[in-house]
């Protein structure tokens, strides 16, 4: 909805994962025993057609002397049952493989919620999954299109829910109850009628 029809609202969550970004998207470097760590590094996959913004990249030093990149994304809330985190954290490592022309085998997103880390492995389904989801975002770009929505528990808390309205756009039958009834009293009432 925020890149095909141009809308966005702002919600207390919303707000309050700004906020949590504003450490992480200031850009810098910070050296720590054996880890390089940048942050707000910019990121783009040519081959993929994707630019973004990793919040830190963490650049742990071999033993060989050369670095192994660990994405890491800054999350407001707890983990979620749904796979989109660790897609977005995905495409970022997909990016960086691009970017260093080596391999980036896992990330991390931390959660505020809970103040807790988890590693993501970026295996060959989780690779899939990102790639398959990459190629619906850019037809659904494409065509100019959202897919209806599908109203579930990640709903809640969702800033869109008033405009994307999931429970009446998904049941074709409450829109057409309602607008029988509404047109329908608007036309038994007829033009010439004075409305009280």
């Amino acid at each position: 909805m925020i890149h095909v029809d141009g809308v966005f609202v702002n919600n207390a969550y919303t707000l309050e994962g700004s906020f949590l970004h504003d450490k992480a998207d200031t850009p810098g470097v910070e050296n720590r025993a054996g880890v390089r760590i940048v942050r707000a590094l910019p990121l783009y996959s040519k081959k993929l057609g994707l630019s973004g913004k990793a919040d830190i990249v963490e650049f742990h030093k071999q033993p060989d002397g050369s670095e192994v990149p660990l994405p890491v994304d800054y999350k407001r809330g707890p983990r979620r049952k749904w796979a989109n985190d660790d897609a977005q954290l995905c495409a970022q490592g997909l990016c960086l493989e691009e970017m260093i022309g080596g391999p980036v085998p896992k990330g991390a997103i931390f959660h505020a919620a809970s103040k807790k880390r988890r590693e993501v492995l970026f295996d060959a389904a989780l690779r899939e999954t990102t790639l398959e989801t990459i190629n619906k975002i850019r037809a659904m770009l494409e065509a100019g299109k959202v897919p209806p929505p599908v109203p579930g528990p990640r709903c809640e808390g969702c800033s869109l829910k008033n405009i994307c309205m999931p429970e009446i756009v998904s049941a074709p039958g409450k829109v057409k109850n309602y607008n029988n009834g509404v047109f329908g009293r608007l036309m038994a009432i007829g033009p010439d009628t004075a409305l009280p």
